[in-house]
């Protein structure tokens, strides 16, 4: 199997585009809307390199794309991520990896029925601190 696959193999995004297309075709702003954590211009580079590592064929239709997955480019290799994206352990694997390689900030959990959410931490190299610290160091004198 050619290396450039097996890059594009590598890649857990490039994973979760593969299965949403291996059955069927979709169109680019589809598969897009799948993952909303990550802009439909990474969407667009992730197809583009699976293409050219001849695992997806694209299909014009006026303005749009679709897309479905070359099986055959896989070979044998198909036949064990079709039995890899049906175990649960695996979903859990991805949705984890998902989460570790997202970018942007930290995603903000709602605080526990009855809870109150928790005040954000102040910058210590934020005017607002070096004022109090003035006040602090004032007090001990």
């Amino acid at each position: 199997m050619e290396s450039a696959v097996l890059a594009a193999l590598a890649s857990p995004r490039r994973q979760e585009i593969l299965r949403l297309i291996w059955r069927d075709e979709l169109a680019a702003g589809a598969i897009a809307a799948a993952m909303p954590d990550v802009t439909f211009g990474a969407v667009s580079l992730q197809l583009r390199t699976l293409q050219n590592a001849g695992l997806v064929v694209c299909r014009r239709d006026q303005q749009n794309r679709f897309y479905h997955a070359n099986r055959e480019a896989l070979g044998p290799l198909a036949t064990s991520l079709e039995h890899m994206w049906t175990s649960a352990l695996w979903r859990l694997k991805l949705a984890a990896e998902l989460e570790a390689s997202r970018r942007g900030p930290a995603r903000r959990c709602t605080p526990a029925p009855g809870r109150r959410a928790r005040k954000p931490r102040r910058d210590k190299g934020s005017a607002n601190s070096a004022a109090h610290s003035h006040v602090k160091r004032d007090r001990e004198h």
